[in-house]
C-alpha cells in the first residue's frame, strides 16, 4: 500500500511540473559564468513591440529565482506572435557583489512566430554576455 501511495504521489508530481512547463510560452535564465553559477534576483522586464505605433508595450516584469530563471512569461494556449524585448537590469545584481559592469542593462530582442516553447537565455560577466534560443 505504501509503494502504491508514494508511486501515486510520483506520478502527481511529475504531472504537474509538466503542466507548469507548457503553461507558459516563454523562458528565460541567467547564468553568471564569472561566478559559474545562476543569476539569482536580477530584474527582467518584458515588452512587445507595436509595429502600428513603432513603440514598446509594457507586458511585465519579474525577478530571476535562485536558479537564475523566469519560467512563468506569456500564458500558452494564446496568440503571443511578435517581436519582443527583454531588459535584463544588471547593474543592480552587480552592485550587490561589489563589483563594476560595463553592462547596467542588456537588451535582447526576439521574435516569436509559433505556439512553440521560447527559452531566451543569457550567460554573464560584468563584462560580457551572450544569448541564444534554447529549448
Amino acid at each position: 500500500m505504501k509503494r502504491m501511495l508514494f508511486g501515486l504521489s510520483l506520478i502527481l508530481v511529475t504531472s504537474l511540473s509538466f503542466a507548469q512547463k507548457d503553461a507558459h510560452q516563454l523562458s528565460t535564465h541567467i547564468l553568471d559564468i564569472s561566478e559559474g553559477a545562476p543569476a539569482a534576483n536580477v530584474s527582467i522586464k518584458l515588452e512587445k513591440r507595436n509595429n502600428k505605433t513603432e513603440s514598446w508595450e509594457f507586458v511585465s516584469e519579474k525577478l530571476t529565482e535562485e536558479n537564475g530563471r523566469v519560467n512563468d512569461f506569456l500564458p500558452a494556449g494564446k496568440n503571443n506572435n511578435g517581436i519582443y524585448r527583454f531588459t535584463f537590469f544588471v547593474n543592480e545584481y552587480y552592485k550587490e557583489k561589489g563589483k563594476e559592469t560595463f553592462y547596467p542593462f542588456i537588451e535582447v530582442v526576439f521574435e516569436i512566430k509559433d505556439e512553440k516553447h521560447y527559452h531566451v537565455p543569457i550567460t554573464l560577466s560584468a563584462f560580457g554576455y551572450s544569448t541564444y534560443r534554447g529549448s
